[in-house]
């Protein structure tokens, strides 16, 4: 079983560990000297994973030829199914989970009757041909370990309250279950075959070093352990930018421990009370003061980010990491080194997104536009003309692309104040300072309501320019709408790539152009995260794509395994 993230078994009730006396400006008995416990417990476990050994035994192998052609297929997938990088292996996990497990009947709400002793080394092997996982680098028997995770999961889909039939769950409620549980299980999976620790141990790191120094005002809004999770999921977003599926799955460590007890007792309470255990989380990630605490954290992940990668850089040699991140002035060579080799990577991590995120768009645009609009536009008012084709591709394409593109980078003296941040985090300070959140009192009933107004205002003049910019171009009105909410997603997705660009900036101070490109962008934004999410729940177009293209490309992918293996048998046999 695997332990919990935040807390080992025995402390799951333990209190936060807060000192009292920590407020504004007040000195701690005791501090002003050496390294911080935290810090020190935190390179010390970094220091054992670095060290760790490999495990032993045979190694899962598959064809070279078959990888290459598997591996073209991922990448253009990726181009239409754009997702960030670190996302990528969890969302191929999870299509090919669903194609395998589910046999894509997923988003129908309709659960097959799969053995899972069939599924387990195909799903795996079709995940290392993709190129998601390296050939011949993970152990076979950690395909055991992906069997008993699959017969778990199989069980609750098959017997869970909100599958069985004649349950007062509807399609759309069956639909977003199935979606989440085999997410869930994507996450377990690719634990299981690319254990992130070094990701786990500094998630929880900056949790226990952010909440130690936070200071809610008013006090007694949230529990010390809801406050706790609550850093812990803004963690998961600032830090790595972790989504809802990998966040759901570490609080189920924290929550609900028996759920990696794969005796079949547990597996089947669980099923009875999954609902409970859905509903749960979904409250948790939903909190309505989780926004101040990504704030918090949001501003200071640039220093364990850094860190991160300066305990990295030791990979040959962990011993050294002690050395040069318990003195002070190698720390701040390090930092200097790490911040700018970050920065760095961060411009052209921004452009290959901009690129990619466009590309996605354009293709999407286009296949809608052909395949969907086109011809619906032929049957009712006649066909597009030349401008409107351009425009129907070309705009929705132009503002993603504009909106990341014109990403502000992090000003030079933002590495001063990294530097000082570090050493404050690193070292005991003789006053330690505290992250304070006022929660915000309700406003003036007559403000709020004038702010609420303008919202609106601004929602609707996005809309309604969207709208009259394709309606000039002559795009028939039946894909007027079509393309007005497209541009809403596009604005969406622009706006967080755009938030990747803050990941080394401590102190934000935006410009007049970010103010009013956000006043417009980010009501209509808002929209577009709307229907994103409407969207997993009624993509009936994600089943026909399997069908049509993912499986008979899966066969012929075996075929060639297959062929490229008896031809290899046969020479072997020349001598």
């Amino acid at each position: 079983m695997r332990g919990n993230v935040l807390w080992s078994s025995d402390q799951k009730k333990e209190k936060v560990e807060k000192d009292p006396r920590m407020e504004r400006g007040v000195d701690v008995e005791g501090s002003g000297k050496g390294v911080h416990k935290l810090v020190e417990k935190v390179v010390s476990e970094y220091k054992k994973i670095l060290e760790r050994e490999t495990e032993g035994g045979a190694l899962i192998e598959v064809d070279e030829i078959a990888t290459k052609v598997a591996s073209f297929y991922e990448k253009i997938r990726g181009i239409i199914d754009w997702k960030e990088e670190h996302l990528i292996r969890r969302t191929a996990t999870d299509r090919v989970l669903k194609r395998r497990l589910l046999g894509g009947a997923a988003s129908l709400g309709i659960v097959l009757d799969v053995k899972t002793e069939k599924v387990a080394e195909p799903l795996v092997t079709e995940l290392i041909r993709g190129g998601h996982y390296l050939n011949n680098k993970i152990p076979k028997v950690r395909l055991v370990k992906v069997q008993r995770v699959l017969e778990k999961y199989a069980y609750i889909l098959k017997y869970s309250p909100l599958s069985k039939n004649g349950s007062r769950s509807g399609l759309k409620k069956k639909v977003n279950f199935y979606n989440w549980l085999l997410e869930i299980a994507a996450c377990e999976i690719e634990e299981i075959l690319a254990p992130p620790k070094k990701q786990n141990l500094m998630m929880e790191f900056m949790t226990k070093m952010i909440n130690r120094r936070i200071v809610l005002e008013p006090k007694d809004l949230i529990s010390d352990e809801d406050q706790m999770i609550q850093v812990y999921i803004a963690v998961h977003k600032t830090l790595y930018h972790l989504d809802s599926p990998i966040i759901s799955y570490h609080l189920l460590k924290y929550r609900f421990p028996e759920w990696f007890d794969e005796s079949e007792e547990s597996v089947r309470k669980l099923s009875d009370n999954i609902k409970k255990i859905w509903d749960g989380l979904e409250k948790d990630i939903s909190h309505p003061l989780g926004k101040y605490f990504y704030g918090v954290c949001e501003k200071y992940d640039t220093l364990y980010l850094i860190l991160g990668d300066i305990m990295d850089s030791f990979e040959e040699d962990p011993k050294e990491i002690s050395k040069n991140v318990f003195d002070a002035e190698a720390l701040e060579k390090l930092v200097n080194k790490f911040y700018k080799k970050r920065y760095s990577t961060l411009k052209k991590r921004l452009f290959r997104m901009a690129i990619y995120s466009t590309l996605s768009v354009l293709v999407a645009g286009s296949v809608s536009l052909f395949i969907i609009e086109v011809p619906l536009a032929k049957l009712l008012y006649g066909e597009f003309n030349g401008l409107a084709i351009f425009v129907d591709i070309m705009l929705p394409t132009l503002v993603t692309f504009a909106l990341v593109a014109i990403v502000r980078m992090p000003k030079e003296e933002n590495l001063l104040r990294v530097r000082e941040e570090m050493q404050k985090m690193v070292f005991k300070q003789k006053r330690e300072d505290v992250y304070e959140i006022k929660v915000r009192e309700k406003k003036n009933l007559f403000i709020q309501a004038f702010v609420t107004f303008l919202y609106i205002l601004g929602t609707g003049g996005s809309l309604w320019g969207t709208y009259r910019l394709f309606s000039w171009a002559g795009i028939p009105i039946t894909s007027l709408y079509i393309d007005t909410l497209n541009v809403a997603v596009l604005v969406f997705a622009a706006i967080i790539i755009r938030g990747r660009a803050k990941e080394l900036v401590i102190e934000d101070k935006p410009t007049v152009l970010e103010f009013l490109i956000d006043t417009l962008s980010i009501p209509i934004g808002r929209i577009g995260q709307w229907l994103s999410n409407k969207w997993k729940e009624y993509n009936i177009a994600s089943v026909f794509f399997t069908v049509l293209i993912d499986i008979p490309f899966v066969t012929i992918l075996e075929f060639i395994e297959g062929w490229s293996t008896f031809i290899k048998e046969k020479k072997a046999e020349i001598r």
